[in-house]
């Protein structure tokens, strides 16, 4: 099934000024971003083309080191984007600047980003997404709770203050969290640059809270939004956004359709797809669970369940793979410790969840006997 990777074999020759940028193109960035560029790319306003930051990047690391880690990850093969993407016209003469990591356990923070300086005379804001650590996945359970996370504050610190370094008409775009990012940035970014922007793509990210989506910054920006995600999407479907929804093909199944590598390919879109029985049955069972519970419930849940996980010491969740064992010893020690009402909680939240499946599934076959009749 071909991926973005076939569709740079593809169309690396096809220039912007013959093909406009596209959602596949927009992807590609989504997934460049995962790409560790520290000491790679200026954190100032001066920019570098993808040649020098392929060379400085495989100069700091190996190859073979990188394909170590598609074994573990999925988002690894990032840096690999660039040599594909310097083999033609389309991407060779972009130029990299502003990219900004910064990883706060104390405040549950994960956040990364990169402006891409593109030939058309565009440039597009990338937010990465989740990246493995076990501080990145909490702060995307805070969303369930809390209507402004501390990497959606910082992203929009990011977005105005490129809207101040180029004059340049904005894109700004992410995959996983990173999208969900893109698309608050964009909504409470000054009115001013919200006017710049031609397009926020979220690939497979999260949605917000009903309080977020009311507000008028949200609103405005709203039309300008596409929310991609594959025909099985888990990620992509917690929680709403009111975007444009774009459903696309993916040759993965279940949780890995997350892997926007997996994503069909055309020469110039996604191949299109329909959500799937079992998307909608994954979305509307996360909707019933989340309904029936308060945000303090939630706070507490995702605090207990993190208190476990940070119990191992580990940061990632590979690494926690990697120490099964002892991992899994250290987190039922963390569990046993908690104070009973907090076991009772998470062990509650268990039980609801299945419920609401079921109730899901009653739901769903009663629709499908009225849809026949």
């Amino acid at each position: 099934m071909p991926n973005i990777f076939d569709y740079l074999h593809w169309r690396a020759d096809v220039p912007l000024s013959a093909s406009p940028f596209n959602e596949e193109d927009d992807l590609i960035l989504a997934e460049l971003i995962y790409t560790d560029f520290a000491e790679v790319v200026p954190d100032d306003g001066s920019a570098i083309s993808l040649q020098e930051a392929r060379d400085r990047f495989f100069t700091l690391h190996s190859r073979e080191e990188i394909e170590a880690r598609t074994a573990h990850s999925y988002t690894a093969r990032a840096p690999f984007l660039m040599d594909a993407m310097l083999k033609g016209e389309r991407f060779a003469d972009l130029r990299l600047f502003a990219y900004e990591a910064v990883t706060d356990k104390d405040a549950a923070a994960q956040f990364a980003a990169v402006t891409v300086l593109l030939p058309d005379g565009t440039a597009c804001a990338v937010f990465r997404g989740t990246d493995g650590t076990v501080v990145g996945w909490k702060e995307d359970l805070i969303l369930s709770y809390r209507s402004d996370t501390p990497g959606q504050l910082r992203a929009v610190d990011y977005l105005t203050r490129i809207g101040l370094l180029t004059d340049r008409p904005l894109r700004a775009c992410g995959h996983s969290k990173g999208g969900n990012l893109a698309v608050y940035a964009a909504a409470f970014a000054p009115p001013a640059l919200q006017e710049r922007l031609l397009t926020v793509r979220s690939h497979d990210g999260p949605g917000f809270r009903d309080e977020v989506r009311t507000r008028e910054g949200y609103q405005r920006i709203q039309p300008k939004c596409v929310s991609i995600v594959p025909d099985t999407s888990v990620i992509g479907l917690l929680l709403d956004c009111d975007c444009t929804r774009l459903v696309v093909k993916s040759g993965a199944s279940g949780l890995a359709q997350h892997d926007g590598f997996s994503w069909e390919c055309g020469p110039t879109a996604f191949v299109p797809a329909e959500l799937s029985r079992k998307g909608a049955y994954l979305e509307k069972t996360v909707d019933n669970w989340v309904a029936r519970q308060d945000d303090g419930i939630l706070r507490s849940l995702v605090d207990s369940i993190f208190t476990v996980f940070e119990a191992t010491g580990e940061e990632t969740f590979h690494s926690m793979t990697e120490n099964k064992r002892r991992s899994a010893e250290l987190m039922m020690a963390a569990f046993r410790a908690l104070p009973r009402e907090k076991q009772r909680e998470l062990l509650s939240a268990t039980g609801k969840i299945v419920t609401s499946t079921g109730v899901t599934a009653r739901e769903m076959l009663e629709k499908e006997k009225k849809e026949e009749a």
